[in-house]
């Protein structure tokens, strides 16, 4: 995420939203009878039960979890501070192994793994259950106790959710950083966290090379005197250096270590993880996720927005490192009993169908990934995706950021066989778990809609006084209620959390995006308000000017930014990938600017297309349009970049500059 601003003045409340998208695309009365909430009526009564009494509806979705010790208030809120079942104690590991060892889930496939060369491996509830004790008395010899901070930087392998788990066993707060992130921003969440150990290994998989997470681990250490312990999984092979006393090899450390080791009863404010987002600013922002508040609504929206069943094989794409990971490939799944498959490396290597050759042969059920990852799906052509059977797909999802309609009825089509219902989720870091959703079997979905908040989520749209606006109109996105699994600071700075996401809206969180809700009650989100473009007096979405670029049979992709215009403030640039094999040119020029006039209006005519091979994007595949800003303004880029995959992809965009 990044920072964001309500905006200043009244003419800047309300975004225009011109794009329509009228298909509405039902569940089959097949698909909807076998599933959890089966009906739009269903759905009704679920969300009437949860809008008339919304803590005891959460209360009933906690107790759905196993619990040490009862809460004695289910929600103590002073503005912009909650606290959730208050004087409950639960323990997240247990939540998420132990109480499924009772019954035929012991036995039932945890963890399905594939390393990018091609390992596989698999773990029973029981075998992960004994793994995540071991390792979480390896940390106790080591000296981590309840309340230390633990940083763990390691490839996507299944000792990643085994040390995230044993730290939530014996009450270590886990910060995951990204093992794609460089020695610089490793450092800064260590330091920030004050953690006091690091689970690594000596590299990963990465499109056919390896990533040295050792050697960057090193480095950031140079900085990091409050480390002690140093944990490296043997994973690659590679040679690295090893710090005496300080440095243990995973397997060794392992050794001579017993399989007992209980569980803790902590307090359900008791901080499971920080996480840590990026921000214009040069210092990113240490999100605080507690226990209790956390795991129910993870555990909740896993279990509704994807109808796990227990036959189920739930392939959530995401790296651990982010939000993503935590509650869709670890906690919420797991709390479920879900088997879910973890892969480690590129979507295309070694080959383009890499992803489809997984589904097929790991029979997955539910698949959940990015817009960004479709959209390159669709540049390659759907020849890939053909040549495989999917046929045990049974429902598909999308997460990131908003997916525009194209790339969606795409991936319905040719992923999806047309019979797999998609659901578009919409959340945040910050949020810990789905927001706004589809619930397959009760939800018509509309191509680029998220459709509506979850029961127990009380989103709106609203001006920046906090009063809902006109259906249709552009807004502010903004929750009015407080719900479990929302953050509880930012780490260290009570007055940046406040002021970031309470003090624009009246009595709201401010999400910092922008959306519309249309006549049926569906929630459109339009990007970051940040993102939003001013043409002489006209606040456009840059969503939805993306979305008519995209539309074009010969584009791949588009990021649209506002540059400076002296005579209407602001003018419309877009950078523009076009699918392989597509020349740029004047005249394609000008059919995507026509296209773009006879999708939203000639006010939404870009004024410049600027033709890339690649768009600089987050690790996560998040287009990072601030940057593009700059670029198109002929400023040097400024803030945080640690979160930037490729910046051979900016560089190639820098405009050359004179001597």
């Amino acid at each position: 995420m990044t920072e964001h601003s309500a905006g200043n003045g009244r003419e800047n409340t309300n975004i225009e939203s011109l794009l329509k998208e009228g298909r509405v695309f039902k569940p089959s009365a097949a698909f909807s009878k076998g599933t959890e909430v089966g009906s739009p009526a269903a759905w009704e009564k679920l969300r009437a039960q949860a809008s008339k009494s919304p803590v005891k509806f959460w209360e009933a979705r906690a107790k759905e979890l196993r619990w040490e010790k009862p809460w004695k208030k289910a929600l103590d809120w002073k503005f912009p501070f909650a606290k959730w079942f208050v004087g409950g104690k639960l323990n997240a590991s247990a939540n998420c192994l132990d109480r499924h060892l009772e019954g035929p889930r012991a036995n039932k496939a945890a963890i399905i793994w594939e390393g990018e060369p091609g390992e596989q491996r698999t773990l029973t509830y029981r075998q992960l259950h004994r793994e995540v004790c071991v390792f979480a008395n390896t940390l106790k010899k080591l000296g981590i106790r309840s309340g230390d901070r633990v940083a763990i930087y390691m490839p996507m392998v299944p000792e990643a959710a085994v040390a995230m788990l044993a730290c939530a066993r014996i009450g270590a707060t886990h910060s995951v950083v990204f093992g794609g992130f460089s020695a610089e921003a490793l450092r800064d969440r260590i330091q920030d966290a004050q953690a006091k150990a690091v689970i690594t290994a000596d590299g990963g998989w990465r499109k056919g090379a390896i990533v040295p997470l050792k050697a960057a681990v090193d480095d950031a250490l140079a900085q990091c005197p409050g480390v002690e312990t140093v944990v490296v999984l043997r994973r690659c092979g590679s040679v690295v250096s090893m710090k005496e006393g300080r440095d243990h090899w995973w397997q060794d450390a392992l050794r001579g270590v017993g399989a007992d080791c209980p569980p803790a009863a902590l307090d359900a404010e008791h901080p499971l993880f920080i996480l840590y987002t990026s921000g214009s600013t040069g210092k990113p922002k240490g999100v605080l996720h507690t226990t209790g508040g956390y795991l129910t609504h993870a555990a909740y929206s896993a279990r509704l927005v994807f109808d796990l069943k227990e036959n189920d094989v739930f392939w959530c794409t995401a790296d651990i490192g982010w939000v993503t990971g935590h509650s869709y490939v670890v906690y919420g799944p797991l709390a479920n009993g879900a088997t879910v498959l973890m892969y480690e490396g590129a979507p295309m290597t070694p080959a383009p169908d890499r992803f489809w050759d997984l589904i097929e042969r790991h029979r997955v059920t539910v698949f959940y990934t990015a817009p960004t990852a479709i959209r390159a799906f669709v540049r390659l052509g759907a020849e890939h995706v053909r040549k495989h059977d999917l046929s045990s797909l049974r429902l598909l999802g999308t997460v990131g950021e908003p997916i525009n309609p194209e790339a969606w009825l795409w991936y319905r089509k040719e992923v999806g066989g047309d019979r797999c219902p998609i659901v578009d989720t919409w959340w945040q870091t910050e949020t810990g778990g789905i927001m706004i959703s589809p619930l397959p079997g009760a939800t018509g979905t509309k191509p680029g809609s998220a459709t509506k908040p979850l029961p127990g989520i009380d989103a709106a749209v609203v001006d920046k006084d906090g009063k809902p606006v006109p259906k249709g109109s552009g807004g502010l996105l903004v929750v009015r209620r407080p719900w479990p699994g929302m953050l509880r600071t930012v780490y260290g700075d009570p007055e940046r959390y406040r002021a970031q996401y309470f003090s624009q809206i009246p009595g709201c969180y401010f999400t910092g995006d922008g959306a519309r809700v249309d006549k049926d009650g569906y929630f459109w989100i339009l990007g970051r308000v940040d993102d939003v473009i001013n043409v002489a007096g006209h606040r456009l979405s840059t969503m939805e000017i993306e979305s008519a670029l995209v539309g074009h049979p010969r584009v791949a992709e588009a990021a649209v930014v506002g540059h400076p215009d002296e005579l209407k403030g602001q003018g419309i640039t877009a950078f523009v990938t076009l699918q392989t094999g597509v020349a740029a040119g004047p005249e394609m020029v000008d059919a995507l600017k026509g296209a773009v006039a006879k999708a939203i209006g000639s006010i939404a005519r870009p004024d410049v297309i600027r033709f890339a091979d690649a768009l600089p994007k987050t690790r996560s595949g998040k287009i990072m349009r601030r940057l593009l800003r700059d670029v198109a303004a002929g400023v040097k880029t400024s803030g945080d970049t640690t979160t930037l995959e490729d910046f051979a992809a900016l560089a190639k965009l820098q405009p050359v500059q004179d001597e």
